[in-house]
């Protein structure tokens, strides 16, 4: 009887370091995979940077007027600016990404 406490115990054991351990390497590749992608979710078609996938309309707008002032539509840098209107009150929302 005292060989089959030790022997649960073991097994006890192995299950919680089994859980410490963490990530597989396959979650850590899919993880970094997806924060890649969000992280390049806005690209400007103009200069190529990139901006992350919460970022708003608005801040998408400033860099059209900030870094491309001859730009009169700014859909040219983004799709996601087309038909945008910078006077109109802006959503309590993140800017959706057009397909």
């Amino acid at each position: 009887m005292g060989k089959g406490s030790n022997v649960q115990k073991a097994q006890a054991a192995r299950e919680r370091n089994q859980k410490n351990l963490g990530k597989t390497a396959e979650e850590r590749k899919a993880a970094s995979d997806k924060a890649k992608k969000d992280a390049a979710a806005y690209v400007c078609k103009i200069c190529r940077q990139t901006f992350m996938v919460n970022v708003k309309l608005s801040m998408l707008y400033l860099h059209v007027q900030n870094k491309h002032p001859k730009v009169t539509d700014p859909g040219d840098c983004f799709d996601a600016l087309i038909g945008y209107d910078p006077n109109a009150p802006e959503k309590a929302t993140t800017a959706t990404k057009v397909v």
